[in-house]
């Protein structure tokens, strides 16, 4: 998870096309903080620990409730990180029902299932109980399962071709374009099927840990959010650095730091 918080947090000072599609930028700065997609990102792990933890992680409808428990329970823990407005009239409701959303929430909050299962298929399965509970438009779904596919091969020792192969063949993503073909004309967009295929990208292009997160970054666009999915990839491939990891456990709330640690205990080893 560290990979896709630090991404977040790299990424927000530059959201809204506010950067200069550059890699040469600071790292972090003053405004380099957590949003709504590292508080989302902890609440689904929350939840799908609690659901292994009750042994009831075979049960969608479990599964479910646990999760939508989870992301109100965070969501009303830190009101003010940034939510879209549907999603924050989700956190609202009296009744939270999904809402058909194919915005790209659903494969930001999404790493921690890359880490859990053993088996691409019960990663994909849960990936979609992560997505159906708000985004459960086939695209919402779509994305949710290529961010955390790709984080399941990533840890288990495939190679990037392997990867792009699932993305374009599995998933169905067009993976065509280049960074330098998608950068000029790319902006802000919230969908899953304009942002997990980009994310993709920056982290098959991606020489490292840090060089997929400024790679990510550079596109622009909602870029706290492509580079949270690009950072959750390209941690599971290569590590985090030690350095940056203590930067991030810095940045974040201790209740964000017990389950980071809870998480760390319990997550399948990278390969």
């Amino acid at each position: 998870m560290y990979g896709a918080i630090l991404g977040d947090m790299i990424g927000a000072p530059y959201e809204f096309d506010r950067g200069k599609k550059v890699k040469e930028f600071p790292l972090f700065g003053r405004r380099s903080g957590y949003t709504d997609d590292s508080v989302m990102t902890i609440a689904v792990a929350d939840a799908l620990m609690a659901v292994r933890e009750s042994g009831a992680e075979e049960d969608p409808d479990a599964v479910r409730e646990a999760l939508v428990a989870a992301m109100r329970d965070w969501g009303h823990r830190y009101p003010d990180a940034g939510y879209g407005g549907r999603f924050y009239g989700w956190l609202r409701a009296e009744n939270p029902q999904p809402y058909n959303s194919w915005g790209n929430g659903s494969a930001m909050r999404v790493s921690p299932a890359g880490w859990l299962y053993p088996t691409l298929e019960k990663t994909r399965a849960m990936a979609r109980l992560t997505a159906d509970v708000t985004h459960n438009h086939p695209e919402g779904i779509r994305g949710a399962e290529a961010a955390a596919g790709a984080i399941f091969l990533a840890r288990t020792g495939h190679t990037k071709e392997e990867i792009r192969d699932y993305a374009v063949r599995e998933i169905g993503y067009d993976l065509s374009r280049t960074c330098d073909e998608i950068r000029p004309g790319y902006h802000h967009v919230e969908s899953c099927q304009q942002t997990v295929p980009e994310a993709l990208t920056a982290f098959l292009e991606g020489n490292d840990f840090e060089d997929v997160i400024r790679t990510a970054v550079s596109l622009g666009g909602d870029c706290d959010t492509l580079t949270c999915i690009a950072g959750g990839i390209a941690e599971a491939f290569y590590g985090v650095p030690e350095e940056l990891k203590a930067e991030c456990r810095a940045r974040v709330e201790p209740d964000m730091l017990e389950v980071l640690d809870r998480f760390d205990r319990v997550r399948i080893p990278r390969v």
